[in-house]
């Protein structure tokens, strides 16, 4: 059965967030077509993943001293009730993870980076081993589709004045890859100059963003129909989706 997990991290829960937006249209579409069965939600937002702890660092160094430890052997590893209390907050985080083939992530940026709540969230998931294969230290994400929906207040593609001050996109980028998400499978569309509505001296800019979000919606609907593609199928040659970002996020 085909499977989604979306992700919303945005912590304005109105129907304002523009990332919401494209998430939720990404969802609805993807629901008509492949079904509600293999949906799964997690707003971040409203049920935020507790920050890491003390108990949470010790048994991820012990679970490291062993190796390539499986998930279902860590519990075993676990010396104290605050080590159970973290890997029980950890471990239905890492299998929503694993059991999906779509992973959706709706990331606003806050402060030139990603939300609080999908930073918590990223840092849960990413316990030592629990995201490869013991057998093969293969990624277990190798094939897992990766679509992720930027927005952004202002602009900060290349060329732009702001370029080096993205540290969302690029980090997000660099996380997802580095847990061994395959390259044509992680997708990135972004939506810049979202201000632009609010901010009077940004009213110039509201046609580019108006652009960027009609943009994004369709992107957003084309990457939501789409079949989800394998590692195996880039290996033997097959045309690659593309990763996409379009233009300056904002």
């Amino acid at each position: 059965m085909t499977s989604l997990l979306h992700l919303d991290s945005s912590a304005n829960r109105s129907g304002e967030s523009l990332s919401r937006q494209l998430t939720s249209l990404f969802a609805d579409t993807w629901r008509s077509v492949h079904g509600t069965a293999g949906y799964r939600y997690r707003d971040l937002a409203a049920d935020p993943v507790p920050p890491l702890g003390t108990a949470y660092c010790s048994l991820g160094r012990r679970v490291e001293r062993h190796g390539l430890v499986p998930p279902p052997e860590v519990d075993a590893l676990a010396e104290s009730p605050a080590e159970k209390r973290e890997w029980a907050l950890t471990r239905p985080l890492v299998s929503e993870l694993l059991a999906a083939d779509t992973l959706l992530v709706g990331a606003p940026m806050y402060n030139y980076s990603v939300a609080a709540s999908l930073k918590a969230w990223i840092d849960r998931v990413g316990f030592p081993g629990a995201l490869t294969d013991p057998d093969t230290g293969e990624s277990l994400l190798r094939a897992t589709r990766v679509v992720v929906i930027t927005t952004q207040g202002g602009s900060y593609g290349p060329g732009t004045p702001r370029e080096s001050w993205d540290f969302q996109t690029p980090y997000l980028r660099t996380y997802f890859g580095g847990q061994g998400v395959a390259d044509e499978n992680l997708s990135f569309v972004g939506v810049e100059m979202t201000m632009a509505g609010l901010v009077p001296h940004l009213a110039r800019f509201r046609p580019l963003a108006e652009s960027s979000l009609v943009a994004a919606r369709a992107e957003v609907t084309a990457l939501a129909t789409a079949a989800p593609r394998s590692a195996i199928d880039a290996d033997v040659g097959t045309m690659p989706m593309a990763a996409t970002r379009l233009g300056a996020p904002g």
